[in-house]
């Protein structure tokens, strides 16, 4: 069988019926190029399977890994970007930090400056590039690590994350062992990752000990302060209220705390409460968050070795890694009243 010939640059630019040049300049991520001439190279250099011929990226400068959340927000944050800081900078690479304004999914022009910088690679916080954009990276030899995914990713594509369904059903277990049955869980957006694997942990704890899942009691929003406090306001001012409610992260569980502050409740003497993370707040709140403890900073460098490792022309030793949690208790929850 006859050996296809490697696509290069002047074949690329043949197969889009543009000049050499215009392909160089989509290639290294430059903006002087028209949206329609910009994809139609995209696609030719996706139908020649294009890849540089050196190892890696050609760095302009010290080398970078690029670090994009779909949102910066508190410690959680803070402790991923303390960990690619610390783990990139050992071996003296710096580091680009960006944010997607809540959005899952990047834009196509942060996408060319990241093609422009040649970084070492990208790591995603609770994001994902669509195919086109991996392909757009991948053509050019820079690889991508996946953190806290908010779906499932792309075969191939190295994705670090925790047991969360482990961390939903030992936070929710906690409670019941403790005697409560009538327990809420306030988590996430349904359609993130994460936040579905902590409910099915809810869930899968109260089928083990025979108490009816009440859908009434699960409420879906995001990670934040001010959205545990308003699902909290509203399941403790039902006439059925819960004694206990599983919040999907600390943020949250500190706004179910002003809540049941607000609405005259004592926690735990009334209402216990568990967190989600193990931020340092959850130690410094009173009274002190019983959590389930997520190895964020373990989480990022893990991801950020094996972009480094990727940036080597080398394999992980595994390209899907979830690392334990573990439930740590403290004095936000006790026996029902």
């Amino acid at each position: 069988m006859t050996e296809q010939p490697r696509a290069t640059i002047a074949s690329i630019a043949a197969e889009a019926g543009v000049s050499v040049p215009t392909v160089s300049k989509v290639l290294n991520g430059r903006s002087d190029v028209a949206a329609a001439t910009r994809a139609r190279v995209e696609q030719a250099v996706s139908r020649t399977g294009y890849r540089r011929r050196s190892r890696g990226p050609v760095h302009a400068g010290p080398p970078m890994i690029d670090l994009v959340f779909h949102e910066i927000t508190n410690e959680w944050s803070m402790e991923i970007i303390k960990a690619v800081e610390e783990t990139a900078g050992a071996t003296g690479a710096g580091m680009v930090l960006s944010e997607l304004g809540g959005r899952h999914r990047p834009a196509q022009d942060w996408l060319d400056n990241v093609l422009a910088r040649r970084p070492l690679g990208v790591i995603l916080v609770l994001a994902r590039l669509t195919d086109a954009q991996h392909d757009q990276l991948e053509s050019r030899q820079i690889p991508s690590v996946v953190v806290d995914t908010d779906g499932e990713p792309r075969p191939g594509v190295p994705a670090v994350g925790s047991t969360n369904w482990d961390g939903g059903l030992a936070a929710t277990k906690h409670l019941i062992d403790l005697g409560h049955r009538r327990i809420a869980v306030i988590s996430g957006q349904p359609d993130v990752l994460c936040s579905r694997a902590r409910v099915d942990g809810y869930r899968s704890a109260l089928e083990r000990a025979d108490i009816a899942y009440d859908p009434a009691l699960v409420r879906w929003g995001d990670f934040y302060i001010w959205r545990g406090e308003a699902h909290a306001r509203d399941l403790l001012s039902r006439e059925d209220r819960p004694t206990a409610i599983f919040a999907g992260s600390d943020m949250q569980a500190v706004g179910v705390l002003r809540a049941a502050r607000d609405l005259g409740l004592r926690v735990p003497e009334d209402l216990s409460v568990v967190g989600y993370d193990d931020l340092p707040i959850a130690s410094w709140y009173s009274p002190r968050l019983t959590t389930v403890h997520q190895p964020l900073r373990q989480m990022a460098a893990t991801a950020t070795q094996m972009l480094l490792t990727l940036s080597r022309g080398e394999q992980p030793p595994a390209l899907r890694v979830d690392l334990a949690t573990e439930l740590v208790v403290r004095e936000s929850t006790a026996p029902p009243p």
